[in-house]
């Protein structure tokens, strides 16, 4: 369901970096292991590395909505059983280096962690997906971030492809594709500053070397606040397929599984 309400827009990053080099695990509580995913098999590694995330219990409320807030949350790639990880998940929530004082960059939720899949013309890709999220503030906004990871075989290790973060009281979105026309790449929608008030529609696609690259950016025709409970996303996918050359009027409409009886309003995807 969209929200609606006009809010600051927390910054955000969508930009290849090089492979990370090891970093040691920095002492933590107590924690338990909440997620463990084998990278090993699916992406062919020469070393046993694995994803694995751990959560301190929580705590006292520190700006959150709750009482108590969720532990923070560990995340860890790895090829020695978590003695040492890769540091970049360190830095899916930060604004810079300089921001260890704000309440909102270090991770309490987990909200995905995955192996996607790539389709490119010259390979089936696998990719790490991970995103992580902040405390919640007192409006329910949480800074998120999202990145995707790639295996560097000939370094065998892992490297961080796209980054991204994002609020998300004002629809902010980041989705992978993982399927159909445009599988691979990654959409993410941010509201515009000034009026008529929409929104930024950003693709990235993988290249030959293995990292993301934008390759469509624009201002939707969605209305802020129009009443169209469907994701931004899925309200602007036949603008987003046209202006990619893979759709057409006359052609299906590129609407969600659940969408009853989809038809255009203004370019705009509605259902039912």
């Amino acid at each position: 369901m969209r929200k609606t309400g006009i809010a600051a827009v927390l910054s955000f990053i969508s930009l290849a970096l090089p492979a990370a080099c090891f970093a040691d695990t920095a002492t933590k509580p107590a924690t338990h292991v909440i997620s463990s995913i084998d990278l090993a098999k699916p992406f062919g590694t020469h070393s046993p590395w694995q994803f694995i995330a751990s959560q301190a219990a929580g705590g006292q409320q520190s700006g959150g909505i709750r009482d108590t807030d969720p532990g923070t949350v560990f995340p860890c790639i790895t090829a020695d059983n978590t003695r040492t990880c890769l540091p970049d998940t360190g830095s899916a929530l930060r604004e810079s280096d300089s921001d260890s004082t704000d309440g909102f960059v270090e991770p309490h939720f987990l909200l995905d962690a995955r192996v996607v899949h790539a389709s490119t013309a010259s390979a089936d890709r696998a990719l790490l997906l991970l995103k992580l999220g902040s405390i919640q503030a007192d409006d329910g906004d949480q800074r998120r971030g999202t990145q995707v990871y790639a295996y560097d075989r000939a370094r065998d290790s892992f490297a961080m492809v796209y980054a991204h973060r994002n609020g998300n009281n004002n629809n902010q979105e980041v989705r992978f594709i993982a399927d159909g026309r445009l599988q691979g790449d990654i959409i993410s929608v941010e509201p515009t500053q000034d009026a008529p008030f929409g929104y930024w529609v950003s693709v990235n696609s993988i290249g030959a070397a293995g990292s993301y690259k934008e390759v469509l950016r624009y201002r939707s025709a969605t209305a802020y606040g129009d009443g169209n409970p469907l994701a931004v996303i899925d309200a602007e996918m036949p603008n987003i397929q046209r202006r990619m050359g893979l759709w057409k009027p006359g052609m299906p409409l590129p609407a969600p599984h659940d969408c009853t009886a989809p038809h255009l309003v203004k370019s705009v995807l509605w259902c039912g």
